[in-house]
């Protein structure tokens, strides 16, 4: 995790120019949908800050957050609301949020890693809210270019899942990668109800 974050330091500009204007309305609207009006929104590892700064042009409350300075720092400045810097695993909150935007974040800790900041989502989550998750589609875990991911299926994530009876998958989608040239990368995208 710690190369991770030092990769996100050090090409946060590199990655926001490949990310922030990126058209992720399909599934941010997906989300949306779900959601209550002026819902109360975790973006855990908001990364550039495009789907906060989507969330809240919309009237949702959001709470942004990420590992990396360097993305907290372009983040606030882009959505205009103060960025936290914090890992996964300090999330503590209980029952806050009506909905956890996880995009292409969690993918970055190790498979063994995951119960527990799924069992910390969950725990965030209020009664009936969502959480969205996605993550690169297939079997492999470890570094890829300077960066740890664990990538899923929809078998590895009923396995992960099957711990955490609260919470039901409520849709499962499979999308190409929405960056240019990158189209034939492969993305599982689930929204699980507590």
């Amino acid at each position: 995790m710690v190369n991770t974050i030092d990769y996100y330091n050090r090409n946060a500009q590199n990655f926001i120019d490949g990310t922030v204007s990126v058209d992720f309305t399909q599934n941010q609207n997906v989300f949306l949908e779900l959601l209550p009006n002026g819902a109360h929104i975790l973006d855990f590892g908001c990364g550039s800050g495009r789907d906060t700064k989507y969330f809240l042009d919309r009237g949702y409350q959001v709470d942004a957050v990420d590992g990396s300075m360097e993305l907290c720092r372009a983040a606030s400045e882009y959505t205009g609301i103060p960025v936290k810097q914090m890992l996964f695993q300090e999330l503590a909150e209980v029952e806050k949020y009506d909905g956890i935007w996880a995009c292409a974040s969690i993918l970055h800790v190790k498979k063994t890693e995951l119960p527990d900041i799924i069992r910390k989502m969950s725990l965030a989550t209020k009664e009936n809210g969502i959480i969205y998750v996605s993550f690169k589609y297939g079997e492999y875990e470890g570094e890829r270019n300077g960066r740890y991911f664990t990538d899923m299926t929809e078998t590895s994530m009923k396995e992960l899942l099957a711990d955490f009876p609260e919470l039901e998958v409520e849709k499962q989608w499979i999308t190409g990668d929405v960056r240019v040239g990158r189209g034939d990368e492969r993305w599982l995208n689930m929204i699980l109800r507590k």
